[in-house]
C-alpha cells in the first residue's frame, strides 16, 4: 500500500456524543501542530461535510475544552452519507480544501462510515472509539465509558438514599442496548441485587427468588440495575412483572438516559482521549490507514475497522461472575 504524503488532516466526530471526544479533538489537533500539519474541523460529523460545514482549526479553537463534556464540533447522524451521492458530496467539499486525511471520533456507525470513504475514494482514515458503551473491539476502553460509568454509579448511590430510607425497590435503567458493559461495572461499584445485560438473559423467576432471599436477609436496600437491551426487557416492563409476583414491594422505576452521556470526562477518560488522538495522528503518518487506534495491555494498537465494529466485544464472564457472588 502506497503511503501518501499528508499534510492537512481534518477531524470530525459523529453518532452519540460521548465524554472525553473534546480531548481527543485536542490531541489529534495538537499532534498535527507538532508534525507541521493544517489541522481542519468538520462541524456536526458527516452531515456537516455534506454540507461543507468545515473550518481551519488554529490553537484558539482547541483552548480549555479538556474538561468540557460533549464535543465542540457538534454531532449529528447523517442519512445522506448512506448514499453514494451524499458521499460523493462530502468527498468533494474534502478536495475543495485540499483535505489529505480524516480522524473520526465515534462509535461503530461512525467508524463505518469511515471505513466505506476509504474504499470509495481512498482518503486514508483512522477510527478513534468515542462511545460510552464500550463495544467496539481493538480496544481495552472507549472515550467516554469510564466517565458514564462514573454518573451511573453515583446516581445509583443517591437512589440508595432514597431507596433506604423508605425500604422501596428500585429498577434503575443505564444505557447499553447491546452491550452490558456499563451496567455490569455499576453493578459491581453499586452492590446492586442483581444485574441484568443483553449478553446474558436472566428468568424473571430467578430474579423473584433472588429478592425474596434478600428480604428474608433483611437486606435494608434493593437496586437492580438493567441495561436498556436487556432480553427481559427494560426497566419498566421487567418491574411490572415483578410487582405481580412480590405485591409487598414498594417499586420505583428510574430511567437514567442521556444524563450518562453528559458532564466532564473524567482523568482516564482525558488521558485516553490524549493518547488516542496522538496516536491517530502518528498512524496516519506512518501509512496506516481504515483502522481504528485503542489501547490494549496499557499499548497503542491499530486494529481494521471493519474487525472493530464486529469484533463481538461481550463483557468479560469473570465480570459477570463477580457481580453475581457480590449480589448474593
Amino acid at each position: 500500500m502506497e503511503i501518501k504524503t499528508i499534510k492537512k488532516i481534518a477531524v470530525l466526530t459523529s453518532g452519540g456524543d460521548a465524554p472525553g471526544m473534546n480531548a481527543a479533538i485536542r490531541a489529534t489537533v495538537r499532534a498535527g501542530f507538532f508534525y507541521n500539519l493544517e489541522m481542519y474541523g468538520v462541524y456536526r460529523g458527516y452531515e456537516g461535510m455534506i454540507q461543507n460545514e468545515i473550518k481551519k482549526l488554529e490553537s484558539k479553537h482547541i483552548s480549555h475544552i479538556l474538561e468540557r463534556g460533549g464535543t465542540f464540533l457538534k454531532s449529528a447522524r447523517s442519512q445522506d452519507f448512506r448514499t453514494p451521492e451524499g458521499r460523493n458530496k462530502a468527498y468533494e467539499n474534502l478536495k475543495k480544501h485540499g483535505i489529505d486525511a480524516l480522524v473520526v471520533i465515534g462509535g461503530d456507525g461512525s467508524l463505518t462510515g469511515a471505513h466505506l470513504f476509504y474504499k470509495e475514494y481512498g482518503i486514508p482514515a483512522i477510527g478513534i472509539p468515542g462511545t460510552i458503551d464500550n463495544d467496539l473491539a481493538g480496544t481495552d476502553l472507549t472515550v467516554g465509558f469510564d466517565t458514564a460509568c462514573n454518573t451511573a454509579i453515583q446516581a445509583i448511590d443517591k437512589i440508595r438514599d432514597t431507596a433506604t430510607s423508605h425500604d422501596r425497590l428500585f429498577f434503575v435503567e443505564v444505557m447499553g442496548r447491546d452491550a452490558g458493559f456499563i451496567a455490569i461495572n455499576a453493578g459491581i461499584g453499586s452492590a446492586a441485587a442483581a444485574t441484568l445485560i443483553p449478553e446474558k438473559k436472566m428468568p424473571i423467576e430467578r430474579l423473584v427468588e433472588r429478592l425474596k432471599a434478600r428480604t428474608k436477609a433483611m437486606k435494608q436496600s434493593n437496586i437492580v440495575i438493567i441495561a436498556e437491551g436487556g432480553k427481559s426487557g427494560g426497566a419498566a416492563e421487567i418491574a411490572e412483572k415483578i410487582k405481580k409476583q412480590l405485591p409487598y414491594y414498594d417499586i420505583k422505576v428510574t430511567i437514567l438516559g442521556h444524563l450518562q452521556r453528559g458532564g466532564a470526562p473524567s482523568s482516564l477518560d482525558r488521558v485516553l482521549a490524549s493518547k488516542l488522538g496522538v496516536a491517530a495522528v502518528e498512524g496516519l503518518l506512518q501509512g496506516k490507514y481504515d483502522v481504528m487506534a485503542g489501547i490494549i495491555n496499557n499499548k497503542v494498537v491499530y486494529t481494521p475497522i471493519a474487525k472493530a465494529i464486529i469484533g463481538n466485544k461481550e463483557v468479560d464472564e469473570y465480570d459477570f461472575r463477580v457481580v453475581k457472588i457480590l449480589s448474593t
